[in-house]
C-alpha cells in the first residue's frame, strides 16, 4: 500500500535538506520524479540523474523560479499535460529569513508569501486538473512548528506559513470530492543546512535550546519528515485529508 510505481510527483525545494530526502524516499517507492528548484541551483541535472541511477526510476530536473508564479504556473501545467497527470503535488518549497520584524522590508515579506504559500496555491490550479480527471491525487503542503507562536524573528515565515495551513484545510473541503487529498505537515526543528546558515553564530546554543524544548530528547533528522511525507502520498492514508500533522519531536 506504499508502492508509488506509475505515479508522477512534483516536488519543489528539491535541492534542499528536507526536499533531497524526500526525493530519495518516493524514488525508492517507484514513483516518477519531477525534481523542481531554482534555474541557477547548483547540481539540478546532476541529482536527477543519481536518483534516477540509484533507483531505476524517471526523475527530471525542472528549473524554475517561485518568484516569477505566471510562468511557473504555466510550466507546470505543460508538464503535467505531458506526463499523463502530475498525482501528487508536495509544496516543500520555503524562504526562510531570520531578523527583528521592523528590519523586514515590505519586499521581503512578499517574497516570503510569495514562495511559501502563493507558490501552493498557482501549483495547485496547474496540477488539479489533471488529478480531478483521474478522480484522485495527492496535495501535501509544508506548514511550520514556528505557527505555536514561540519563536522570534520569522514575522514574514510565520505569516505565510499560516496563509498556508488556511490553503490547506479550505482546498481538502473544496477538492475531496473529486477524489484529490490535501494535507499539511509542520515540521519542527530539524537538522539542515537552512540550520547551519541561520544560527551559524550559536549552533550549539540553538541545539541545545531544542532539545530542552521536545520531549524526545534527540535531533529530528530529513528522513524523519520524508516517511511521513511518503506516508500521505500513498494510498495507506486515503482516509486522511484537511490534516496539519506535526512532525516536531513533542515540542
Amino acid at each position: 500500500m506504499t508502492d508509488l510505481s506509475g505515479k508522477t510527483v512534483l516536488l519543489t525545494g528539491a535541492l534542499g535538506t528536507l526536499g533531497r530526502a524526500q526525493a530519495e524516499r518516493l524514488a525508492h517507492s517507484g514513483a516518477t520524479l519531477l525534481l523542481l528548484d531554482r534555474p541557477r541551483a547548483e547540481g539540478g541535472e546532476d541529482f536527477a540523474t543519481q536518483i534516477a541511477d540509484t533507483h531505476g526510476v524517471r526523475a527530471i530536473f525542472i528549473g524554475e523560479d517561485l518568484n516569477t508564479l505566471a510562468s511557473t504556473e504555466m510550466r507546470v501545467s505543460e508538464l503535467s499535460a505531458s506526463t499523463g497527470g502530475i498525482d501528487i503535488l508536495i509544496n516543500n518549497a520555503a524562504l526562510i529569513i531570520n531578523k527583528p520584524f521592523e528590519q523586514f522590508s515590505l519586499e521581503e515579506y512578499e517574497d516570503q508569501v510569495r514562495v511559501n504559500s502563493s507558490a501552493a496555491f498557482a501549483l495547485t490550479r496547474a496540477t488539479a486538473p489533471a488529478m480531478k480527471q483521474k478522480g484522485y491525487g495527492k496535495i501535501v503542503n509544508f506548514c511550520s512548528l514556528t505557527l505555536n507562536g514561540r519563536w522570534d524573528g520569522y514575522v514574514p515565515y510565520v505569516a505565510s506559513k499560516g496563509a498556508m495551513l488556511g490553503l490547506t484545510k479550505s482546498l481538502a473541503r473544496e477538492l475531496g470530492p473529486h477524489g484529490i487529498r490535501v494535507n499539511a505537515v509542520s515540521p519542527g526543528a530539524i537538522v539542515s543546512e537552512a540550520e547551519e546558515r541561520i544560527f551559524a553564530d550559536r549552533l550549539q546554543q540553538y541545539n541545545d535550546w531544542v532539545l530542552e524544548n521536545q520531549s524526545l530528547k534527540t535531533r529530528i533528522q530529513p528522513t524523519h519528515v520524508a516517511n511521513l511525507v511518503h506516508f500521505l502520498v500513498s494510498p495507506t492514508s486515503d482516509m486522511i485529508s484537511g490534516q496539519n500533522i506535526a512532525i516536531d519531536g513533542g515540542w
